[in-house]
């Protein structure tokens, strides 16, 4: 499967709502953000809290260009929970947070309008 950020590419092709439900995505808060300097496109390392059922997870996210590290802290955000962890660099990261690329390609942040309660699932 290729990923693209043009937003005239047509709609992937028809999955089972219940092959839908295997994508586990949640929301949840970012405690942390910082630099990481080793990644090989500018990114940073967040810590989300998901709330007791999920914890605290570790995530790389390449959002520098739309987002200021100090405004990070306290923001919800969503991600994917269960895909396994992946290593970047030196650091893993054990969830992919989501995001939509902007008219640049830069990636900005997906976050429900509304505070809702840390481990909300998506449905």
């Amino acid at each position: 499967m290729h990923l693209t950020h043009d937003p005239g590419t047509p709609a992937a092709e028809p999955i089972s709502f219940d092959e839908f439900l295997k994508v586990d995505i949640r929301v949840g808060t970012i405690l942390s953000a910082e630099p990481d300097p080793e990644a090989r496109k500018p990114s940073y390392k967040l810590l989300i809290d998901f709330g007791p059922g999920v914890g605290t997870k570790k995530s790389s996210a390449q959002i520098t260009e739309n987002h200021a590290l100090a405004d990070l802290p306290g923001r919800q955000v969503a991600a994917v929970v269960n895909f396994p962890p992946r290593q970047i660099g030196k650091f893993m990261s054990e969830v992919l947070t989501l995001g939509f690329a902007d008219a640049t390609g830069a990636v900005t942040l997906f976050a429900p309008d509304r505070p809702v309660p840390n481990g909300s699932r998506l449905f």
